[in-house]
Parts: structure tokens; C-alpha cells; sequence
């Protein structure tokens, strides 16, 4: 079913719908019955089951149209030294990625999945078909201006949303959210440290490799944006409005949406685990429907990783971003979904299941 097209002016999201209960009773009784010792799958027994209630059936469903959208804008916080890669090189990789060039094309191509990446605010004109939905050319510099303002703020959240829409309804049925973006890192960090209440240098890491100068230099933005974004920590919009980015607020939107219409979805690294604490905001709820992909090198992530409750399925100390840890940890979540669904049970497969402890004790003597 299509959503109807979301206003700038509407009121955000309604109270979300949990992952099914009843599918969820049904999965972990299933995983009783397989053959195996029960929680000898780990971690994969407690996706399957999470998979199991996102779909609301059990046996789950292998994902038939994994899909990842990659939303990239530029910053004016690149221009203070943030990043060890120039602010022309956004544009450069949404090309990359349009023509299945970068990272996370290679690493879908394997996993089965398909990617499609859109200008939110890349600070030049690129192609029609990625820059539909894009709101303005680059975000402000959030350490002394707001990043957008409260109505390109309202557009970038519905524009998530939108697209969110858009991949559903054309049969998607697992989502993932990737970034690109020099400088990105930084708008995240501040998210990420005024939502959950941590020091900057507590936060800060090396981004895409940055020197111990620009460490620093990154280090005092953020300070400064951050004294910035204190005023609107209980105001989700003011708070994307003042440090964030068209693209995060885009990918906040697509986040809240995704659970909004029932659809999981594997959470990124940190620029888009930053969204995800705004979509939390923005939609109680929300993240029951998410899983986390991989835990990145960046400090400021596992806080996040954290305040979400989210446990990351990997652990390879990657910070690409575009997406690529999730994508990495999809197979994973497909051979959680595979083993509850075709596993054997022990009565098909004729197997005893001998759930009594054994006893070398003696018996009792019986008495008069």
C-alpha cells in the first residue's frame, strides 16, 4: 500500500507498530525444536527470530530485494580542515557510485543487493536522475551557522521519507542506509555527543584518517557546533536544523519511515547510526525494526551503538561508510533467516532430542 505524499507542515509520525509478537513467540518455540542444542547458533538463533517478527510470519522469509540508499551531501565544515580529503570528492563518488564503481557496489553486487545513491546537498549540479530529491548545494558550516533552514529541514526529512516510499512500494523488502559525504563525520559526531551526552574528545575519531592537526581542528568545530546544537537536544527538527546536514536529515526520515512501514532494516556506521538516534526521536519506536551492521573504528559510534541497544552483527574495523558494513553483514542475516526456516526439527529428521540432564547419581534405596 502507498503512503500518501508527506507534507512539509505534517506532523511527523504517528505511534509505530512493534515488530510482531506472536511471529516472535512462534520463532524462538521453533528454534527449540531444530537440530541443534538450543542457542548453539548464537547470535544467528537472535536475528532469525528478530527477522522472523519484522516479517510477521515463521517461518521467516530469505530477503528476496535487499536495497541500499546512499545519501550524499556536502558540508561547509569541510572547508576548516575536518577531513583528510577534499570537499571536490562528494561529487566525484556519488558519480563512482552511480556507475557501480565504489566500495559498497562490489560488496552488493555479492550480497544480492541492489544500490541507488541521491543528492541531498552535494555542492555541485549532478545528474537529474540522483538529484531529485536534493534540497540545496551543500549544508552550512555548523560551528558558527545552522546547517539548513527550518523549512529545508521539514523537505529533507520528507524527502527520506519519500524514499523510503518509493523503495517499499516497488518491493523492497530490507533496507540499508549508507552516506557519502566529506566532512560528514563531523555533523554526525556533534548529533551523536548532544543526544547522548558526551565530551568532544571523548567523541571525536579520525574520520577518513586525519593527522593530529586535523583531529584538532575537528576536535574545536565540533566543540563549537555542539555549544550550538545544547539549546535544541529536546527538539529533534531544531536539532537537524542546527548541526546536522540535508542528508542526515534525509537519512533520519528514511530511518523513522522504513519502521513506520513495517520494513527492517541493517544501520550503518556512524554517519547514518547519528540519523538513527534523530529517527528514534523523531519516532519512538522506531529502532525495534533496525539491526546494526558492523561496530566502526569511530568512538562516537559505539556510544551511539549503545544508546540505541543495538549489538553491531560485525566487528571489522571498517569506516568507509557508503553503506559498505551493513552490505557487509547482510549474508550473515540471510543465513540467520535460512537456518530457522529449512533447519530440520528433530522429529522430522528423526533425531532425539533428549532435553533430560543426565545422572551418574545412584537411585535411592527404597524403604519400608
Amino acid at each position: 500500500m502507498t503512503s500518501e505524499p508527506v507534507s512539509p507542515s505534517a506532523p511527523f509520525f504517528e505511534p509505530l507498530t512493534p515488530p510482531d509478537a506472536d511471529a516472535r513467540e512462534q520463532a524462538m518455540t521453533r528454534q527449540s525444536m531444530l537440530t541443534k542444542p538450543t542457542g548453539a547458533l548464537g547470535r544467528l538463533e537472535e536475528l532469525s527470530v528478530w527477522a522472523a517478527a519484522c516479517q510477521g510470519i515463521c517461518p521467516p522469509r530469505i530477503f528476496a530485494r535487499p536495497r541500499v540508499v546512499v545519501f550524499a551531501g556536502d558540508h561547509g565544515i569541510a572547508r576548516n580542515g575536518v577531513s583528510a580529503y577534499p570537499p571536490e570528492v562528494t561529487a566525484q563518488m556519488v558519480a563512482n557510485i552511480q556507475g557501480g564503481g565504489a566500495a559498497v557496489n562490489v560488496l552488493a553486487d555479492v550480497m544480492g543487493a541492489s544500490v541507488r545513491v541521491v543528492d541531498m546537498a552535494v555542492d555541485v549540479e549532478t545528474d537529474p536522475v540522483v538529484s531529485a530529491f536534493k534540497i540545496r548545494r551543500s549544508s552550512g558550516s555548523i560551528d558558527r551557522e545552522d546547517a539548513l533552514t527550518h523549512e529545508e529541514t521539514l523537505r529533507a526529512v520528507a524527502a527520506g521519507r519519500a524514499i523510503a516510499d518509493e523503495e517499499i512500494d516497488s518491493g523492497a523488502d530490507l533496507l540499508i542506509a549508507g552516506e557519502m559525504g566529506i566532512g560528514n563525520t563531523t555533523p554526525a559526531t556533534v548529533l551523536i555527543a548532544a543526544l547522548t551526552d558526551t565530551e568532544p574528545v571523548a567523541a571525536v575519531g579520525r574520520g577518513t584518517g586525519i593527522d593530529d592537526a586535523g583531529w584538532m581542528r575537528k576536535t574545536a568545530a565540533i566543540r563549537d557546533a555542539l555549544r550550538r546544537a545544547r539549546p535544541h537536544i529536546r527538539d529533534a527538527v531544531g536539532l537537524l536544523r542546527t548541526v546536522s546536514g540535508a542528508d542526515l536529515a534525509a537519512m533520519a526520515g528514511f530511518l523513522a519511515q522504513a519502521s513506520a512501514r513495517k520494513t527492517p532494516v541493517i544501520v550503518d556506521g556512524l554517519v547514518v547510526t547519528a540519523s538513527a538516534l534523530v529517527a528514534e526521536e523523531l519516532a519512538p519506536g522506531a529502532r525495534e525494526w533496525w539491526v546494526a551492521g558492523h561496530r566502526s573504528t569511530e568512538p562516537a559510534h559505539s556510544i551511539a551503538l549503545r544508546h540505541l541497544g543495538l549489538d553491531p552483527i560485525l566487528g571489522l574495523d571498517m569506516r568507509l561508510g557508503e553503506g559498505s558494513g551493513a552490505v557487509a553483514a547482510l549474508p550473515i542475516l540471510q543465513g540467520a533467516v535460512a537456518t530457522l526456516a529449512h533447519m530440520a526439527t528433530f522429529d522430522s529428521a528423526g533425531v532425539s532430542n533428549n532435553t533430560e540432564p543426565e545422572s551418574d547419581a545412584e537411585p535411592a534405596p527404597e524403604t519400608d
